[in-house]
């Protein structure tokens, strides 16, 4: 990701280990790889996902940015060794030599054949060990920080399923800031008590036949301030950042903000946020409220202060339990049926986590652009003067002679 907050991962799915690289962070801020582990543990949760969840543990290690509990504006940089490394040495050995087994038919759904054709590759292990969604794991440890540092600005994002497979949570049911615990304690971390059991349903059902599902997740920021984005720049208008960075993750087909393609077939007088002067209540946007969602807290590319809210939908995932797909041998061109890795029934719970941490990268990046400073101190000395400035009457520049 670039931006004031950038970040860079390396490794493959079953190789040694995943590692991350995040720059761009402020000195001070207290951080611990206690946080990194907590972030991956829930991103192993949900219903519906496979053994290797069991059998992959997420080993971390801070190999630098970080001295006694705090990060000291240097680059971080986070290992997440694969446990399940000694099964996979001779498969996956950087050293020169031959795989045992070479993958000729890629899965339908799966970046395997356009990644085969572009790079050249006759095996499709060569592209799916770095597309597989195990790559996440290092999104999530760099959420951990950005995480962090938006906690000390009075941000925070979580995120829960609101729908999976056909069965959807009641439109508007949203948890509140401080809600994230109870949200992860559903089996499908949705916070509609009798819409869970109803996805719960839709997973066993599916499980059942050898079959796949995908859904819904709404993430959500609470305390967002007003002014993050740009209305100047395309490329920094805040919707677009936040748009890019979720369908960046694997296997997302869609995002929304707000009401998204609902409002495209209201008329306008249905479709804006009223404004109201609410200066006790709403801090975030400078004494201005918006009381209902439907621009998801952000207008022309910035935030508003506002309740920002993002829906991301994931397709149900391409490798089945069941031979059903059919595909082509690469090297014989005779139809086949494409071949399975482990796979879940569903991982729509922990894209969740992940979305998060997508859109907790994005606003810890453009926090700083807006806020700036080498130190957590100073960047919190920035955002208050900005927000106290907010109460302010901008006064009108005399006319130019």
């Amino acid at each position: 990701m670039d931006g004031v907050l950038r970040f860079l991962t390396a490794g493959e799915s079953h190789g040694r280990a995943i590692v991350v690289i995040v720059e761009g962070l402020p000195a001070g801020l207290p951080f611990g790889a206690e946080q990194v582990q907590a972030e991956l543990a829930r991103r192993r949760l949900g219903f519906g996902r496979g053994p290797r969840m069991r059998f992959e543990q997420d080993e971390v290690t801070v190999l630098g940015g970080l001295r006694h509990g705090r990060t000291l504006g240097s680059p971080v940089a986070i290992e997440i060794a694969n446990t399940e490394w000694p099964k996979w040495t001779e498969e996956m050995s950087p050293e020169a030599g031959r795989p045992e087994r070479v993958l000729t038919q890629p899965r339908p759904g799966h970046a395997d054949l356009a990644g085969m054709q572009k790079y050249g590759f006759a095996d499709a292990r060569d592209v799916l060990e770095r597309a597989s969604a195990r790559e996440t794991a290092a999104r999530v440890a760099a959420g951990s920080l950005a995480k962090a540092l938006l906690a000390q600005l009075g941000v925070e994002v979580l995120s829960h399923i609101v729908q999976l497979g056909a069965a959807c949570a009641a439109r508007g049911l949203r948890p509140g800031p401080g809600d994230l615990a109870r949200v992860d304690t559903s089996e499908v971390r949705c916070f509609d008590e009798e819409a869970e059991a109803r996805m719960v349903a839709e997973v066993k059902a599916a499980a059942k036949v050898g079959d796949s599902l995908g859904g819904v997740a709404e993430v959500l920021a609470y305390g967002v301030p007003v002014g993050l984005g740009s209305h100047v720049h395309w490329d920094r208008k805040l919707d677009g950042l936040l748009a890019q960075a979720l369908m960046s993750i694997q296997a997302i087909k869609a995002v929304e903000f707000g009401e998204g393609f609902d409002l495209s077939g209201r008329r306008g007088s249905e479709a804006h946020d009223a404004i109201y002067w609410s200066p006790d209540r709403a801090a975030a946007s400078g004494g201005y409220e918006r009381r209902t969602a439907r621009a998801g807290g952000i207008e022309g590319g910035m935030s508003t202060g506002a309740l920002v809210v993002a829906r991301v939908g994931m397709k149900p995932l391409a490798t089945l339990n069941r031979p059903v797909l059919e595909t082509v041998d690469t090297a014989t061109k005779q139809s086949a049926l494409s071949f399975k890795e482990r796979t879940d029934v569903t991982a729509v719970p922990a894209m969740g986590v992940v979305a998060e941490t997508m859109v907790a990268l994005v606003l810890a990046s453009e926090a700083l652009r807006k806020f700036g400073g080498d130190s957590l101190a100073e960047v919190v000395r920035n955002r208050d003067g900005f927000m106290a400035a907010l109460g302010e009457t901008p006064s009108v520049p005399p006319p130019v002679a």
